[in-house]
């Protein structure tokens, strides 16, 4: 699994990696029950601290999108497709909300695709 770092971005380390298997899900290249590497091994890949990583993994389990099992390792959970779906609407009605208020302000839909 190639995970991409920007380690110039002011976003940290461990929620660059939790938003890249996020994106590999939602774009189909890792499936439900696929395994992730363990900790330590995408730490060593990524030439960064395994707490880093372990912070990454706690927070995708907590959302539901990883399940790790005692001895036999991480895996995609069955409910991911459903967490990334929820969080995809919830961006899109972010933007929604931001193109309503724009406009109010007196701005079309075509003057804000254009300045976007």
């Amino acid at each position: 699994m190639l995970i991409s770092l920007d380690y110039q971005s002011r976003t940290p380390i461990y929620e660059q990696i939790v938003l890249e298997i996020e994106r590999y899900v939602a774009l189909g290249i890792l499936k439900t029950e696929d395994q992730l590497p363990s900790i330590r091994e995408l730490a060593t890949e990524l030439g960064i601290n395994p707490n880093t990583v372990k912070k990454a993994y706690s927070i995708l389990e907590s959302k539901g999108a990883i399940v790790t099992l005692s001895t036999k390792g991480t895996f995609i959970s069955i409910h991911t497709k459903k967490v990334i779906q929820e969080k995809i609407e919830s961006k899109i009605s972010e933007i929604k909300n931001i193109i309503g208020e724009l406009e109010k302000l007196g701005l079309t839909k075509e003057e804000i695709i254009k300045r976007i």
